[in-house]
């Protein structure tokens, strides 16, 4: 039987520690982790005592490091377009944080350097990588041979690596097996920003404390299942990191398969840390490896999207005029479990799309006993449960009702609930949840080795076969290549297709709504 949610870290304040980062003068500290911390002591969910320690190769001393860091917070929160929406900076929440920020200028290749942090720790500590995944191993290897990893006296030491966790099933268990070889997995927490979303969280609570959906959620109702993540940007300038990548890599054994386990797994015994990741981890297992038959990957070229034109991306700085990179990637996904057999799931990913949307689109099957026609005579639409993961973020429900007038005519009609309608807007990266969890040793929403594992074998067939070969072009600002319609179309399935209003996208089709 399943137990009660425990309230676990929910509103607590972290413990104390000292959070060691990596790449204290980075992008992804300044754009994201203090804005994080900022958010957590404005909820009053960090202790007074808790320190950062900011380690990079910057000429920087404690002062120049701190104001540097505070002008990067000032300047985002006045950014409409930044993620972190704080609009003001509070003196009264920055100026106590910011005495709190210290720096140590060292090369994370030096044992020195560790050395001198050494001497600067003491108690509970959390080491974050906010460094390029070559550097991950290094820098926990030096830790340990440091003696930092070591727990005791009741203090944690704990280290956080952002994805990619490997670029194939090879690397991903070699890098596993060097950490595992440096600390115990409750140690190493694998971070993927994804699961620090409020929306993907919810998805949980969608399902197992609703009874309107609980007992449908099966392929006994359930006909196939979308899983988008679709981006309006191209690749940005980071051409050279892209090419390495790749859609597939990049998004879809991370971000898309967190969103399937979300959505497909097991009940857990309980919301315990370790019965959710054995969940997940299961339900990953027991995917089947994709054939490459059973997928297809894109390329954007040129084309115009929001009325302005935009070049191929064989065309993008430090991108090779004959790329064979995938900028685009989908693929179905077949479960072997009794909750899902017969359901196919489809998973897609790219740049340059039409809208940006990262969504959960349900498809349930026809009425047992059908009773209606629509148009035509043909079928009524579909039910659909649509989960707005970003943008609109909330849930859509589609059904049929019947059209005010005479006779048995019916209509589609979209249900909707938006977080903003019931919920206080809060400042939030997406990284407050996973730093508080981390601090607080709540490890439920970070990835394991296992789950890592399986997920490069699920993908590893079309790691293999896609090296061969040139992916299909789509034109920017479209909804991607038409092999990916075709993929569906054998199944006699078709995308949801992405449209700027998702009332009127639920057939596929311009507006189901009837005119006013």
């Amino acid at each position: 039987m399943t137990q009660p949610l425990a309230p676990a870290t929910a509103g607590s304040t972290a413990p104390p520690c000292t959070l060691v980062i990596f790449g204290a003068a980075g992008d992804l500290t300044k754009r994201l982790l203090v804005p994080s911390l900022y958010d957590l002591a404005s909820a009053g969910l960090i202790d007074g005592s808790m320190r950062v320690l900011g380690v990079d190769r910057a000429d920087l001393d404690d002062q120049a490091f701190a104001d540097g860091i505070g002008r990067s917070l000032h300047e985002l929160a006045a950014d409409p377009g930044a993620e972190f929406n704080a609009g003001t900076i509070r003196d009264e929440i920055w100026n106590p944080l910011r005495s709190r920020f210290s720096y140590l200028r060292g090369d994370i290749t030096d044992p020195a350097t560790f050395e001198a942090l050494g001497a600067r720790i003491s108690g509970s500590a959390v080491f974050y990588c906010a460094v390029s995944s070559r550097f991950f191993l290094p820098i926990a290897s030096r830790l340990g041979h440091a003696g930092l990893l070591r727990e005791k006296d009741g203090a944690f030491r704990r280290l956080v690596v952002e994805k990619p966790f490997g670029n194939d099933l090879a690397s991903a268990r070699a890098l596993d097996a060097a950490l595992l070889a440096l600390a115990n997995e409750s140690q190493i927490y694998r971070i993927d920003h994804f699961l620090g979303k409020e929306t993907v969280q919810a998805i949980m609570a969608l399902r197992f404390a609703n009874r309107i959906f609980e007992p449908v959620w099966s392929g006994e109702h359930i006909d196939h299942v979308e899983i988008t993540a679709a981006e309006t940007l191209g690749v940005e300038g980071r051409g050279g990191f892209y090419e390495q990548a790749g859609a597939l890599r990049d998004m879809v054994p991370n971000h898309l398969f967190q969103l399937l386990s979300m959505v497909a797994m097991e009940p857990p015994e309980s919301f315990e840390q370790t019965q959710v990741r054995d969940a997940k981890a299961k339900l990953l297992a027991a995917v089947r490896p994709v054939e490459p038959g059973d997928a297809v990957r894109g390329q954007y070229g040129a084309g115009t999207l929001n009325g302005a034109a935009r070049v191929a991306y064989r065309a993008e700085p430090n991108v090779a005029p004959d790329s064979t990179t995938e900028t685009y990637a989908a693929l179905k996904l077949t479960i072997d479990t009794p909750r899902w057999a017969g359901v196919p799931f489809y998973l897609r990913s790219g740049k340059r799309m039409s809208a940006h949307r990262t969504e959960v689109v349900v498809t349930f099957r026809a009425p047992s006993h059908p009773l209606f026609s629509g148009a035509n005579g043909a079928a009524p639409a579909p039910n659909r449960l649509i989960l707005e993961i970003d943008g609109e973020k909330g849930v859509r429900t589609r059904f049929q009702t019947k059209r005010p007038g005479p006779g048995l005519v019916l209509a589609p009609v979209v249900e909707t609930f938006r977080h903003e309608d019931f919920f206080q807007r809060t400042p939030n990266v997406g990284y407050e949840t996973l730093l508080h969890a981390c601090m607080s040793g709540d490890a439920t929403l970070f990835q394991r080795a296992d789950s890592i594992e399986a997920a490069w074998a699920v993908v590893e067939p079309l790691i293999e076969a896609w090296g061969k070969g040139s992916p299909e072009i789509y034109a920017a600002g479209s909804d991607g290549p038409e092999g990916a319609d075709a993929l569906l179309a054998r199944d006699g399935h078709r995308w949801t297709a992405l449209g700027d209003d998702p009332d009127a996208r639920v057939d596929g089709n311009p507006a189901a709504r009837p005119a006013a």
